[in-house]
């Protein structure tokens, strides 16, 4: 097959692996246009170090360095390689980092890429320029190396013009055309090209591009210091470019690499300097290259410094050259994949560096050639997940500013972005500093993690202290409010869901087709549902109430939800979507007391009898009209109560007055979090993702038996029959080991998964951590191990939940007929 009319923006190392992929899978009417020469075009390939460090927390760009590294192995220009498999070596010059490194050996052992934390003195004889009195040990990770960013470009090119993929260098991109909704065409310096595809590759030109439709891409351009030594002697005579690992200091922000003789070192230590895509020079003006800016020697000096520290040969050589070179950063360092979600046919590929580059390029392709990715879990990539706020360009340089300087630092799992803080508040947030919450960030929103005004609910309480990692972004006030939950009630401030009105005469049907639950029941029904994939990926997790006859409320985790109903909207107008998150809150309201709470400050009656668990009713709190809906995410009695942002405070101020006069207390999402675990409740994006499928999952009872026409239901249909792994729940009985998440989980000596979420379960006294398995291994009572850090740590399979598994705290006394299903996740 021709394929659609595609043309890539951009001949880097990114485009040309999409269009090696694309073409590879049949695409053959592919144009790549690119203002420079081929195949060292002036952007960031060209000049780029090269080094392949795979190591990552996220399991998809590990995925995606791994078949970097696989690719690039296979490459190779007229009998030039164009990766050096020499292997990397991450070194530690403080206690701190050398548990990091057992830490992030831990990822790769989850993630499947072989390697070993070694002493010093393997250190040293890996890497025998080091000061063996600085290292304290390394962690080496034999598949990494060097890879010739410009040679990978130039073989994959000679791949794709022998599928019939055209390169036009020296065409600048000046237009983007589009007519209803749609790419039509790219316009160049030399004439316009029709297309059907619009692929950006653009890398740091890359926002200038988008906005030719309109589309605002959160990336910025910062400059990053590589700097060549001249002669070093003691590699006097070496004939090969690199004989040595990689390597990386992160203590001093620096990385090294070998080049004959001479070393390269990279520094991410200087202050950030941000470059406005639009300042960029043209392939015409440039010194050198459009993404090389003069080397500034003072910013360098530090690093000089600690390179001579740290290998001592070097005090014997100078700097000789050196550049500040673009590269692509985005608001939380991952890169940006996917359609516009306004301008169909335009697709971006952009802030990859060559590390993830041939992974990216096979992703791209399946995701445009099949319809969605099979080989990876893209929902961190997805250009999409961005709130509005996140696309400014204050916030946008700000965060990526951030993310140069905090590109090789210690980053805890719960630790917040800094500035712009605070920037999203609920209309609660006044009253909770007031009770001097501590607050960490989600999308943007300030959310309370504990309030320090309950530390005097310690008293009498034992609330044991997990490690000393665990125990950051912690306090043991967090288990207390737990307990406090499960004996009177809380309130908690959910406002940070997301929150979609759709409505129209479609509506329904249109739920029908993109849910796996039914949307055709009485007004006042809420359903817990799944949106999937064509393959049967879960796409997303929601709530949706219905509230009129053809008006629902859809609880969705984030803007890719938005961004996946927006995409299947019909073309005649009988659905509209509203996103109404800014202009509402919530607030959960649950406990064993929550109806004594409740009753006397509703005008309707909230027992239940009249509202069973999974309907919602309007009413008035006090002055304040409500929506309120039977839901529980703590595994308690209680409501989600939804108003107007501004009666928001004063329903907070009702409740919260009602609330301690029963003896209760607000409390954060630390407990929530501790308290969701207990129930089983899966978190979309964490615990399961567009990989997993919803047996799988756990999450089989969302799928109404019977149901047909809804996307995934082909597919489903065969994955159900071929489970192989499940999301599993692990209980740790030694408190102080409480893990975080994305550790590895083993079975004897074997990895055999990873850690999703985890949390001590302050009601049932035991850590609790939920991981994918097996299923083989998935038995109750199946003793496993979890590694963490340097030590194994005890687990256990369990039968799940493993609080109240028969849910009569949360259903109260069910009516007959009333069918709730087991497990319920948001």
């Amino acid at each position: 097959m021709a394929g659609p009319r595609v043309v890539i923006i951009g001949a880097g190392v990114v485009g040309a692996a999409v269009a090696d992929e694309a073409s590879a899978r049949g695409w053959s009417d592919v144009t790549v246009v690119d203002q420079g020469p081929l195949p060292a075009t002036g952007g960031s390939s060209s000049h780029a170090p090269g080094l392949v460090f795979q190591t990552n927390p996220s399991r998809t760009m590990t995925g995606m360095a791994r078949d970097t590294v696989a690719k690039f192995g296979s490459l190779d220009v007229d009998g030039r390689p164009c990766f050096l498999p020499v292997g990397g070596l991450e070194v530690a010059t403080s206690p701190e980092r050398l548990a990091e490194l057992h830490r992030r050996h831990g990822w790769l052992t989850a993630w499947g890429v072989e390697g070993r934390v070694v002493g010093p003195e393997e250190c040293v004889a890996l890497h025998p320029l080091l000061d063996r009195q600085r290292v304290l040990g390394g962690l080496h990770v034999p598949s990494d190396g060097l890879a010739d960013a410009v040679l990978a470009v130039e073989a994959q090119i000679r791949a794709a013009r022998s599928r019939g993929v055209r390169f036009l260098p020296g065409h600048e991109v000046l237009d983007v055309r589009t007519a209803n909704g749609r790419v039509t065409g790219v316009v160049t310096d030399r004439g316009e090209i029709p297309a059907d595809v619009v692929v950006c590759c653009a890398g740091i030109w890359g926002p200038r591009v988008a906005r030719m439709v309109g589309m605002e891409l959160p990336l910025v351009p910062l400059a990053h210091q590589l700097a060549w030594t001249g002669p070093v002697p003691a590699l006097a005579g070496q004939a090969d470019e690199a004989v040595r690992p990689i390597l990386r200091h992160q203590d001093a922000d620096l990385y090294v690499r070998d080049r004959f003789d001479r070393l390269g070192i990279g520094s991410y230590g200087h202050r950030p300097m941000p470059v406005s895509p639009d300042a960029i020079a043209s392939v015409a003006d440039a010194e050198v290259m459009p993404s090389v800016l003069r080397f500034t020697e003072g910013d360098f000096a530090e690093a000089w410094a600690e390179t001579r520290a740290l290998l001592p040969a070097t005090r014997e050589a100078k700097v000789e050259e050196g550049i500040n070179g673009l590269f692509s950063f985005t608001p939380d360092g991952m890169p940006l994949l996917g359609e516009s979600c306004d301008v169909r046919g335009f697709w971006v590929a952009e802030a990859v560096w060559v590390t993830h580059s041939a992974g990216v390029g096979r992703a791209m392709a399946e995701w445009l050639v099949d319809g969605h990715c099979s080989s990876y879990d893209l929902h961190e990539c997805d250009v999409n997940r961005f709130e509005e706020h996140q696309l400014s360009p204050h916030y946008v340089t700000a965060r990526g500013c951030r993310n140069f300087a905090e590109v090789y630092d210690i980053i805890h799992p719960l630790q917040p972005a800094g500035e712009p803080r605070p920037l999203r508040t609920s209309p609660f947030h006044p009253r909770q500093e007031a009770l001097d919450a501590v607050f960490l960030e989600a999308s943007g929103w300030e959310r309370p993690q504990w309030y320090e005004s309950n530390a005097r609910l310690l008293a009498g309480r034992s609330v044991p202290t997990p490690n000393e990692w665990a125990a950051r972004y912690w306090s043991p006030v967090v288990g207390a409010e737990a307990l406090v939950t499960r004996e009177t009630v809380a309130l908690y401030d959910m406002s940070s869901l997301k929150r979609i009105e759709v409505t129209g005469r479609g509506a329904v049907g249109y739920l029908e087709r993109l849910t796996t639950g039914v949307m055709d029941k009485s007004v006042g029904s809420v359903t817990y549902t799944l949106m999937l994939d064509e393959d049967a990926g879960i796409r997303g997790d929601i709530t949706v109430a219905r509230l009129g006859p053809d008006r629902f409320q859809v609880g969705a985790g984030g803007n890719l939800d938005l961004d996946w109903l927006r995409g299947h909207l019909p073309d005649d107008g009988s659905v509209v979507l509203r996103d109404v998150t800014a202009g509402t809150c919530c607030v959960g309201l649950w406990g064993p007391r929550a109806l004594q709470v409740l009753a006397p400050l509703a005008d309707r009656d909230f027992s239940d009898t009249a509202l069973r668990y999974f309907r919602t009713q309007p009413a008035y709190v006090g002055p304040v009209p409500v929506t309120a809906m039977r839901l529980s995410y703590v595994g308690e009695l209680g409501w989600e109560l939804y108003t107007t942002a501004d009666l928001g405070l004063r329903l907070w101020d009702t409740l919260y007055e009602a609330v301690v006069a029963h003896g209760g207390i607000a409390a954060g999402r630390g407990a929530f979090n501790s308290l969701r675990l207990e129930k089983g409740y899966r978190a979309f994006g964490t615990d399961m993702t567009f990989e997993h499928d919803p047996y799988e999952a756990g999450l089989g009872f969302a799928v109404r038996a019977g149901k047909t026409g809804f996307v995934g239901q082909a597919a489903l249909e065969r994955r159900r029959e071929r489970v192989r792994r499940r999301l599993t729940c692990l209980t740790v009985e030694d408190p102080v080991s409480v893990v975080m998440g994305k550790e590895p989980v083993l079975d004897g000596p074997r990895p055999v998964g990873y850690v999703t979420s985890a949390a001590f379960g302050h009601t049932i006294g035991t850590g609790i951590a939920y991981a994918w398995l097996p299923a083989e291994l998935a038995v109750p009572g199946r003793e496993l191990t979890i590694r963490y850090f340097d030590r194994d740590v005890p687990a256990r399979v369990a039968e799940e939940p493993l609080f109240d598994p028969s849910m009569i705290r949360m259903r109260g006394t069910p009516a007959p007929g009333d069918v709730t299903p087991p497990v319920v996740t948001r």
